[in-house]
């Protein structure tokens, strides 16, 4: 035994222990565990590849691990770093091309953060709160740091690779927060920087609508956003400024104010045109017919569209000669191109007073010759009120028929009681008046006056015979004719002083009376009981009438009859 161990070691040499051995194998290692070293493929087995550190034991890392791209492949010979995790039992070592890489990746997180830098990464998908980036380990994007706008289509940025910042990471917890709002801020700071040294005052740029309001527009204008207000869009009406543009869009307008203490810009879109206000008075003249569209509509009139810029207003009152108008909306609706007058321009208030019913002739300077005085006319009740029924003449013509012209006789406490709204009625024409706008009508004019028959009829000394209609304090209402009433005064009922004739006369008692007076004018006939009282009719009627032509003699007749009438008068009741 001991021949045959010295004949195994070399000459010269002495006999090592254990532990010498144990020593010199871990000094030939190459690799230890925890480091990062450079490995060599050299073979592949199904879906693994066989690398080679220089150590004395070859290993298997999964293809997964080496994050391929779609056509790339690895090949005998390729070269990469790999972490050395731990040695086998078994002899070998267990290494990761993952772990490497993440390894790197963190070296690189803090040189990149420590150097304000920027990395690549991939956008993968999104996540609670924003989207998981790869840069080398997996990174979060908030929402918030996406963009400088909130961004619509975040969708859309799946599978972009762009440049980010790194904002903060932990290790410890694989925890990497990036940003890309960073980058854009700063090189938004430098636009606004060269933006701030060239912009003034009435220069027109070019610039992107970045956000739109209902208030107006803001644009960008390169590093800087400016706001173009609603009212500064356009000359004429906008409704709301996204009619007009779009998020994106592109336009040129002028800066209208600059204040760089606050970096403030308002823009205008509408000062690149002239004010069209500046010659409305030359392109339409007073008087003078044009077209418009009818932009809006509301309780007191109609807004027409001349042009951009320019509108005007037909009120209410100057869109049909009609009284009553129909509301604005039931005669045209937005849209509609409309025929108008110029009646009026104000350009220093821009207010444009347009008219429609000046294209139509006045109903009312043919109303005498069509329908003149004591004329029958037909037509059907558009209204009732207590004073009257209105008539439909034609149109933006009504007469009316007043409640006092309904009868002669009837006395109507309210119109309803005898018409309904819609119904054809004749009436006849009483009066005009073109000035105010007046038709008057009277129905009880298609009849003869019975109250003028009457005063032919019933003239004084006349003996009538009635029935008694009414009695009251003062004295008796006796029906002589359908709508003809006399009254017989308390002190005209008996010869004898009777203070009341309730009581003496019942409502339907029959009454002779002679006629003492009788007035068409004033619808009034005074009957007599007394007169007729103890005598015979004849004779009371003659004695009546001579009464009555001495009464008219002994009348004066001059002026002068009349003061010397009135003096003795005044002489009797001196006396008296």
């Amino acid at each position: 035994m001991t021949e045959q161990t010295n004949q195994s070691t070399p000459a010269g040499d002495e006999e090592l222990s254990f532990a010498e051995l144990f020593e010199m194998e871990e000094n030939n290692k190459v690799v230890a565990v925890g480091d990062v070293t450079m490995g060599t493929i050299i073979g592949s087995v199904d879906n693994f590849f066989l690398v080679d550190v220089g150590d004395k034991a070859e290993s298997y890392i999964p293809r997964s691990e080496f994050r391929l791209e779609e056509g790339e492949d690895v090949n005998i010979g390729d070269q990469f770093e790999v972490f050395v995790e731990r040695r086998k039992d078994e002899g070998g070592l267990l290494l990761s091309r993952e772990k490497a890489i993440a390894i790197k990746v963190w070296e690189r997180i803090a040189e990149i953060q420590e150097a304000d830098e920027t990395i690549n990464g991939k956008i993968e998908s999104r996540v609670k709160g924003g989207m998981s980036v790869d840069i080398g380990v997996p990174a979060f994007l908030p929402y918030s740091q996406i963009d400088l706008r909130p961004v619509k289509d975040l969708d859309g940025l799946i599978g972009e690779t762009m440049d980010f910042k790194v904002l903060k990471f932990n290790r410890k917890r694989n925890n990497v927060v990036i940003s890309r709002r960073a980058i854009l801020e700063e090189e938004r700071n430098k636009l606004r920087e060269a933006m701030r040294s060239k912009l003034e005052e009435g220069q027109i740029i070019k610039g992107a609508v970045t956000n739109i309001t209902d208030y107006g527009l803001f644009i960008d204008m390169g590093g800087m956003d400016g706001l173009c207000h609603i009212t500064d869009l356009s000359w004429g009406r906008v409704s709301h400024p996204a009619k007009l543009y779009k998020v994106g869009e592109e336009l040129e307008v002028k800066v209208l104010k600059y204040d760089r203490e606050h970096d403030r810009v308002s823009l205008g879109v509408k000062q690149l045109r002239a004010d069209p206000w500046e010659t409305v008075v030359e392109r339409y003249p007073v008087d003078q017919k044009t077209k418009g569209k009818v932009v809006s509509i509301t309780d007191y009139g109609v807004f027409v569209e001349l042009e951009e810029g320019v509108e005007g207003l037909i009120h209410v009152s100057e869109m049909t000669w009609s009284k009553k108008p129909r509301h604005p909306s039931k005669m045209v609706s937005v849209g509609d191109e409309v025929e108008v007058m110029v009646l009026n321009i104000e350009p220093e208030t821009k207010r444009i007073s347009l008219g429609m019913k000046q294209l139509q002739p006045n109903p009312w300077d043919l109303v005498t010759d069509n329908y003149p005085v004591g004329s029958v006319i037909e037509g059907k009740i558009k209204n009732i009120t207590d004073f009257g029924v209105f008539i439909g003449i034609e149109e933006g013509i009504d007469g009316l028929i007043h409640v006092s012209d309904l009868s002669w006789t009837e006395r109507i406490k309210h119109p309803s009681e005898k018409f309904s709204k819609g119904e054809t009625i004749e009436a006849v024409v009483l009066k005009i008046d073109k000035e105010h706008e007046r038709f008057s009508l009277g129905v009880k004019q298609l009849v003869p006056d019975p109250w003028q028959v009457a005063y032919n009829n019933y003239p004084s000394g006349t003996v009538v015979e009635g029935e008694i209609t009414n009695v009251t304090d003062f004295g008796v209402f006796v029906k002589l004719e359908e709508g003809i009433e006399g009254l017989v005064h308390v002190s005209e009922l008996s010869k004898d002083k009777v203070k009341t004739p309730i009581g003496m006369y019942q409502v339907g008692d029959t009454l002779k009376a002679i006629v003492i007076n009788v007035s068409a004018k004033d619808r009034k006939i005074g009957l007599s009981v007394k007169t007729l009282e103890g005598e015979d009719e004849e004779a009371a009627v003659e004695k009546f009438k001579k009464a009555e032509q001495a009464a008219q003699d002994a009348a004066p007749s001059t002026f002068g009859d009349l003061l010397k009438a009135a003096a003795a008068e005044g002489n009797d009741s001196s006396e008296e």
